[in-house]
């Protein structure tokens, strides 16, 4: 395989990466709330609520310095190394806007992320963790 298509195969991976990090932070909240309504206990463990608000924090905070997620750099600087176009900007309103043709300002991203983030603080205290006691459901 030539060096192109290896940098093309780890800008695809760092894609995937990028892309289950994101599901992970939207739907982490989703899970807490659904799983609390169905008694899943794996929602409220500690672990994985903490890991959950480190990612969202990481993401709120990234986007008020105005950073770049360093995911979205490896990709372009991949993409590039691979002969392909990169893109600028940030990774999800690259993707807003070439799947949904959505176009806003960097402030609108930092607003819906604070919001998010307030939610996910939100859900401490409606649902705060607990740790296990009895048998595991799922």
């Amino acid at each position: 395989m030539s060096s192109a298509l290896h940098y093309r195969l780890a800008a695809d991976a760092m894609l995937l990466l990028h892309s289950l990090f994101v599901a992970f932070v939207v739907l982490g909240l989703l899970l807490v709330f659904a799983g609390a309504w169905r008694g899943w206990r794996w929602v409220q463990r500690p672990a994985w609520r903490f890991c959950h608000l480190a990612a969202v924090a990481y993401v709120v905070v990234q986007a008020w310095l105005g950073k770049v997620c360093p995911l979205t750099t490896w990709e372009m600087a991949l993409r590039v190394r691979a002969g392909e176009a990169s893109y600028s900007g940030a990774f999800i309103a690259h993707w807003l806007e070439n799947l949904l043709y959505y176009r806003a300002p960097d402030w609108v991203f930092v607003a819906v992320y604070t919001v998010f983030g307030a939610l996910v603080l939100a859900s401490w205290l409606l649902l705060p963790p607990r740790r296990n006691t009895g048998s595991e459901e799922a």
